[in-house]
């Protein structure tokens, strides 16, 4: 969230509670495909679902949701969020899209074929990531904590604390649930974090240096954020704000 650089490798490793140590395994990766991104959306949340990507877009002024083609990059759908709003995470449920705000306190519900608003909803704190188990939204804040909403309500109904070898792990953003398991982008690194839902105990990291090459990286390329996972063909989706790609990536156990 929030523009910045990334940090430096000693800072690194404190932010990340002393990853990787051996504690929890180590994924890299392989680049099954590359898929044209707008280098114009600062990345805040990545959902897909019957066969489209649906994004969230933040900055004042710039904030949206969009129904993207995958092969091509293009918006093919657009909501633009008022000028007051920082757009922030997004999930699909069902046939409703739940959007984010930074710090307004508010969320957005969309139907989902074509993006009518249909309600907005309060919650405490700021918002970042959002995703879903099936029964309950989980959002981030950019803390250790992770919280469970009703989803049809809002209600808050549990929280969970992620960690890492005893120490919290801070700066979650962008959230995707894959294979019964939370995926957390870590904001300012380049890894992801495998969090256990039950226990909040990461279960591993996925090292993503190197993801987009220094080709790429124009002067306003920011952080690594956004995850979207295709569970009928169990396809995993990476991005990062204002970056010009989106990848399909494979995990790969690294190497000692």
């Amino acid at each position: 969230m929030r523009s910045t650089v990334l940090l430096a490798v000693g800072s690194l490793a404190s932010c990340l509670a002393g990853v990787p140590s051996g504690d929890a395994p180590v994924y890299t990766y392989e680049i099954v495909n590359t898929y044209p991104h707008d280098e114009e959306a600062f990345t805040q949340g990545l959902a897909f679902e019957g066969g489209a990507l649906y994004e969230g877009t933040g900055l004042y002024g710039r904030s949206s949701l969009r129904k993207v083609s995958l092969d091509s990059g293009e918006v093919v759908q657009r909501f633009d969020l008022p000028r007051r709003f920082f757009g922030e995470g997004v999930t699909v449920h069902g046939d409703r899209i739940l959007q984010l705000t930074w710090r307004a306190h508010t969320g957005f519900v969309y139907d989902k074929a074509n993006f009518e608003l249909l309600r907005e909803f309060e919650y405490t704190g700021e918002g970042w990531g959002m995703t879903h188990d099936g029964t309950r939204l989980i959002v981030s804040d950019g803390t250790s904590v992770l919280r469970f909403l009703e989803p049809e309500t809002f209600e808050e109904t549990g929280q969970l604390i992620v960690h890492a070898k005893g120490q919290p792990v801070t700066r979650l953003n962008e959230l995707d649930y894959v294979q019964g398991a939370i995926l957390a982008n870590v904001w300012q690194t380049d890894y992801l974090a495998r969090i256990s839902p039950e226990t909040g105990e990461v279960t591993a990291w996925i090292d993503l240096n190197g993801l987009l090459g220094e080709e790429d990286r124009s002067k306003h390329v920011d952080v690594l954020n956004g995850i979207a996972y295709d569970g009928v063909n169990d396809r995993l989706f990476v991005t990062g704000k204002l970056w010009p790609k989106l990848f399909e990536i494979r995990l790969v156990p690294q190497e000692d």
